[in-house]
């Protein structure tokens, strides 16, 4: 059951996706943003579960990080490409995405080595944080209909998970270094 919800995260990618490719459209934001929050439970509970039912397996470890970044990738580039997200906030934007490349290779490279590298508890944080900031931003306009200052609040959070996302990339680094630093 808790692969089965991270492989459900990973098919709720395109479907968020597609949505937002009518970004004036009320029903698409709203839409995008059901399926994007059942996403993010979905990422709460398959480790939850796991570790409940004793069911933690190794794909489950290998996956999970994956199905997260790609849910993050996929919405961040939408929502740069339809300018919900623009000007320096593509900053912010540009800096989550290339941590998340950064340490997948990382863990790629030193799973190679049979190196583990534990997920901190700040770096679950950080993501609570972009789907929180995403979830605003996904809403966007629709959500200022009901909520005024959504985008920048939207905004707002994805500077403060950017800024998670360069420490935890940091950390990240640091504890990987005498590992990747021999070659």
């Amino acid at each position: 059951m808790p692969n089965i919800l991270t492989y459900a995260r990973v098919a709720a990618v395109p479907l968020v996706a597609g949505f937002l490719f009518w970004p004036d459209e009320p029903w698409a934001r709203w839409t995008a943003l059901a399926i994007f929050v059942a996403a993010g439970v979905t990422d709460f509970f398959d480790g939850y579960l796991a570790r409940a039912w004793s069911q933690q397996s190794s794909l489950g470890r290998m996956l999970d990080p994956i199905a997260d970044k790609l849910l993050v990738s996929a919405v961040i580039l939408v929502l740069a490409a339809n300018q919900t997200i623009s000007g320096l906030s593509l900053w912010a934007a540009i800096v989550i995405l290339c941590r998340e490349i950064l340490v997948s290779g990382l863990r790629e490279y030193l799973a190679e080595l049979r190196v583990p590298l534990p997920v901190t508890a700040l770096a679950k944080w950080k993501t609570t944080v972009q789907f929180v900031a995403l979830a605003f931003l996904i809403a966007g306009p629709a959500g200022e209909a009901l909520l005024p200052g959504s985008i920048t609040t939207g905004i707002v959070l994805l500077w403060i998970a950017a800024t998670l996302t360069l420490y935890t990339g940091w950390d990240y680094m640091k504890a990987s270094y005498n590992h990747a630093g021999g070659d």
